[in-house]
């Protein structure tokens, strides 16, 4: 973060001064866990569920902090928050903040992210979003942009009103991208992330079904999705899949100049000859208006493809030359933690860990993966498809669950685990599209998929984990690849 006193903190945020005369100079990170405190750091104080980052500001101080910015007075030199209207639509009220306190830090916060990133002039904010892919393509364009200069991305999916904030003040006068993930969970949330941070370039991968128990519907989620083009600027620039219509549609709702991606005709970045390789990582040939270039990607899974092209389509418009990204792009890896992470035991069998999280789009995404790779071979190996329940889908978490199984069916995946309860319609939907025998089978939890799979699988089958992120399912992927080192 740029230098700032706690006297131009309190000014900035609205806050006052607490048992300092605001002389203390920030120079270090901003952190809410007294672990990683940074010399000159500032420590955010935020209650939760079962300690109160209030009483550990002494502490802070003492690791190396230069002061706090907490809800309320506290032993140590502190900035206090001024309280917040909890009933404003975009108070993000934390789990465990009874009194709004921790509310009023966010707040805060987000008024000192914006005055960071509007006082660094060199600096151009990238935002994503999408019902699924958002975390895969930060870290691809933060990959891309790296050799024109230095990049900020949150880590893993560190997208909400902590993480945003907290994100862009990471950035210094040397930053010159800043490449944000932008979640909501109701209308007005993105358009208020864009406040904290107003970005100049704008993505916007998908609409599909998650969140779909807050927003009601798809075209809600694409109300809330197009918040982000309509916050763009006249000289921006809004990215936009053109395989999607409720995405290719926002382009009414921007100022900012349109590009188009996908593998449609009318796509601008397009990508065309598609090919898969064994472990289902993508060639193709990248299509755009200073020429082509072929692309080899590092990473699994079909839906690279998409993701790459809307990395593409930003360093293109930064002035980066075809053959250039492409080069960029093949180098590429996976950053982010169990987002198919696939290792192959000694014994033959493969692990997909793709257990981060889990929507109907990113599950069907992971299936297909799941069906290329055992196909790759001949004969085909055994496919194992490890799935958990999907959250946020609200009245229609039974149907898409049912989807989901049927869709599994329908890949041949030989062997269906369905973990939970919640994600029985998952079960049931598969024996209806026609799956029959034991090659569907409910289990209560966790440990139990570990008993079944440690006691079915075999040398050369192919087994993908995947679930919301709440259940923790990567458990049964290391389970699996320490029994394989056994």
């Amino acid at each position: 973060m740029i230098a700032l006193t706690l006297a131009e903190i309190a000014k900035i945020v609205g806050g006052r001064l607490h048992a300092t005369d605001g002389s203390q100079v920030v120079t270090g990170t901003v952190e809410f866990d007294t672990r990683k405190i940074t010399e000159g750091g500032l420590f955010l104080a935020l209650p939760g569920e079962r300690v109160d980052g209030h009483d550990f500001a002494a502490q802070a101080v003492a690791a190396g902090a230069a002061g706090v910015l907490a809800g309320h007075e506290v032993d140590a030199p502190a900035v206090i928050a001024p309280p917040v209207d909890t009933r404003h639509s975009n108070a993000y009220v934390l789990a465990g903040d009874k009194t709004g306190e921790g509310a009023a830090v966010l707040e805060a916060l987000a008024k000192l992210a914006r005055h960071v990133t509007d006082r660094l002039a060199d600096l151009t904010i990238i935002g994503i979003t999408g019902s699924a892919g958002k975390t895969s393509t930060k870290d691809l364009i933060a990959q891309v942009l790296r050799p024109v200069g230095e990049v900020i991305a949150p880590p893993e999916s560190f997208n909400n009103e902590l993480g945003h904030p907290w994100t862009a003040l990471r950035s210094g006068e040397d930053t010159r991208f800043l490449v944000l993930e932008l979640s909501a969970r109701g209308i007005g949330h993105i358009a208020h992330l864009c406040e904290i941070a107003p970005p100049k370039f704008g993505a916007v991968l998908n609409v599909g079904t998650a969140h779909l128990s807050e927003f009601g519907s798809r075209e809600g989620i694409a109300r809330g999705k197009g918040e982000l083009v309509e916050a763009l600027p006249e000289d921006g620039v809004a990215i936009l899949n053109a395989d999607d219509p409720l995405v290719a549609g926002m382009a009414s709702r921007t100022r900012a100049k349109v590009v188009l991606v996908g593998e449609h005709p009318d796509a601008d970045v397009r990508a065309e000859g598609i090919e898969l390789d064994e472990q289902a990582r993508a060639s193709f040939t990248l299509k755009t208006a200073r020429g082509d270039a072929r692309v080899k990607l590092a990473l699994n899974g079909p839906h690279q493809v998409g993701n790459a092209l809307v990395a593409a389509a930003i360093a293109l418009e930064l002035g980066a030359t075809p053959a250039e990204v492409a080069h960029r792009l093949g180098g590429a890896q996976r950053v982010s933690a169990h987002r198919m992470v696939i290792t192959d035991r000694a014994d033959g069998v493969t692990v997909i860990d793709d257990a981060y999280n889990a929507n109907p789009d990113s599950v069907r995404a992971a299936l297909k993966a799941l069906a290329t790779i055992s196909r790759a071979t001949t004969p085909a190996r055994r496919s194992w498809a490890v799935l958990g329940p999907m959250a946020e889908l609200g009245d229609d978490a039974v149907r898409e669950h049912d989807e989901i199984g049927r869709l599994a069916v329908r890949l041949d995946i030989s062997k269906l685990v369905v973990i939970g309860d919640a994600a029985r319609a998952m079960h049931q939907g598969a024996h209806l599209e026609g799956s029959w025998g034991d090659e569907s089978v409910l289990v209560p939890d966790a440990d139990a998929a570990i008993a079944l799979l440690r006691k079915e699988v075999r040398p050369g089958d192919v087994v993908l984990v995947k679930a919301s992120n709440a259940y923790r399912l990567w458990r049964i992927a290391e389970a699996l690849l320490e029994a394989g080192t056994k």
